[in-house]
């Protein structure tokens, strides 16, 4: 074998280390949220039943009926969105924001009886999605995770470089050597496990970075584009749908995150010039026509109904379908019941659209229970590949330090490799300003071991 390719496994080795101590923590956590996540179609029903389902009745309740339950159930709270039944044997949902808390208020469509709350930000699945997005405390968190889903993609790209048999039978790479024992069987489960899962790694740490503050923003920004004219008709806000969706709670598709939020116009025309989002809302249009509206255009059961918060809000009826070609975003406004904006899948972008596959498909929903299966598999990949991992790492590791694999003094750059860290460094500029950071850290301790031996 080659100087420069022995050198280069050294320098791959390092970097794989560095990441790989960083990531595997992160790893870890998304993939158990992600597992929790992945079946909150079967888990809800189930630690929920009181709750969410009903026994079918013969005749549902209007909206309206519905929502004045919930108002007379919680006279000081302010309904902020309405989930209409998914299906005959399921309950209505109300989201009311009472005394500085978030509650999902569960109604039978039937009888029109408040079934219960929960805390919207404190259920399992909550908790989950939360911590899965942003380790539950906010732009921190979220660059975090950003951080470790970029070196993630490092460390895969670096592994599969390790990984690479240079002439060693399949044994140890394509399976692992069950007989083996000790720290020979943990480095076959680890380079085995990464190798079959990197492609479906590849795609959910790139799906899962759509819907970061920082890369996921900058490539919404560059990607989500619709045509002006869709607009040109529309009074609109200042403010876009994004504002919609909350690390807890998914409203619009991601596609539709950049879009504007139009205005309710009849109002306003009589308004002159005050501040019409300062004034509380006070719609004509009742919540049953909201709803007869997403029925007449045929908007995928399973859509929510937002409702406006000021003067010049709008009805917003979204579904962020399982197929995402059954998305639906419709702003409606509030005075005429006039639908301002209906935007669907043929609407969205080549690249909107593969995203929104992409994401799906991360969060198991394409494919059913096929789908789901996958996914499981990939998370318990990334936990056996995390886990094997740190125990190697753990069972090399010198009393008193971390066990960085030695830098041999006779490196050269090799330029496809450097060429590809700089490139991953651009693409992800959270990974490049580390990776800038780590040089330096790194540079400094060789430099002063070297000094130590001198």
């Amino acid at each position: 074998m080659s100087k420069p390719n022995v050198s280069f496994y050294n320098l791959a080795w390092r970097w794989h280390f560095y990441a790989g101590l960083f990531v595997a923590p992160f790893m870890i956590l998304l993939a158990i949220t992600g597992i929790i996540y992945l079946f909150k179609p079967q888990l809800d029903p189930l630690l929920y039943r009181e709750l969410m389902v009903v026994e079918a009745g013969h005749h549902r309740q209007s909206a309206d009926t519905l929502l004045a339950s919930v108002r007379q159930a919680y006279p000081q709270g302010h309904v902020g969105q309405y989930l209409p039944p998914l299906n005959a044997e399921r309950s209505a949902q109300f989201v009311v924001h009472d005394g500085g808390r978030e509650l999902n208020v569960f109604v039978d469509p039937y009888s029109a009886k408040v079934l219960g709350e929960q805390d919207g930000k404190q259920n399992l699945q909550a908790i989950a999605r939360a911590l899965h997005g942003e380790l539950m405390v906010g732009t921190v968190g979220d660059r975090l995770v950003e951080l470790a889903a970029g070196w993630g993609i490092v460390l895969v790209v670096s592994g599969l470089y390790l990984w690479w048999p240079r002439g060693r039978n399949s044994a140890g790479v394509l399976w692992p050597r069950l007989s083996a024992r000790g720290r020979v069987l943990w480095r076959d489960l680890h380079a085995v496990t990464g190798f079959w899962g990197s492609a479906l790694l590849l795609l959910m740490l790139l799906s899962g970075m759509t819907w970061t503050g920082l890369w996921g923003k900058q490539y919404a920004d560059l990607w989500n584009r619709f045509p002006a004219a869709m607009w040109n008709d529309v009074p609109k806000s200042d403010q876009q749908a994004r504002d919609l969706n909350s690390a807890h709670r998914q409203t619009v598709p991601w596609a539709m995150e950049n879009t504007p939020m139009p205005v309710s116009g009849a109002h306003a025309e009589h308004a002159g010039h005050h501040r019409m989002d300062q004034a509380p809302a006070a719609p004509q249009v009742s919540l049953q026509q909201v709803e007869d509206v997403a029925s007449l255009r045929r908007v995928e059961p399973g859509y929510s109904i937002t409702l406006p918060t000021s003067a010049e809000g709008v009805f917003t009826i979204a579904v962020f379908a399982d197929d995402p070609r059954n998305d639906a975003t419709l702003h409606v406004d509030q005075y005429t019941g006039q639908v301002l904006a209906d935007v669907r899948w043929q609407d969205y972008s080549p690249v909107a659209r593969a995203t929104e596959l992409g994401v799906m498909l991360h969060e198991g929903k394409m494919f059913g229970a096929l789908n789901q299966l996958v996914i499981l598999l990939v998370c318990l990949m990334i936990l056996l590949g995390s886990v094997s991992g740190l125990v190697m790492w753990w069972k090399r590791k010198p009393t008193g330090g971390l066990g960085v694999p030695p830098l041999r003094h006779d490196l050269p750059r090799w330029k496809m490799a450097v060429g590809v860290m700089v490139v991953l460094g651009i693409a992800f500029p959270l990974v490049g300003i580390s990776m800038v950071v780590m040089w330096g850290v790194d540079s400094l301790v060789v430099r002063r071991r070297a000094m130590v031996r001198a």
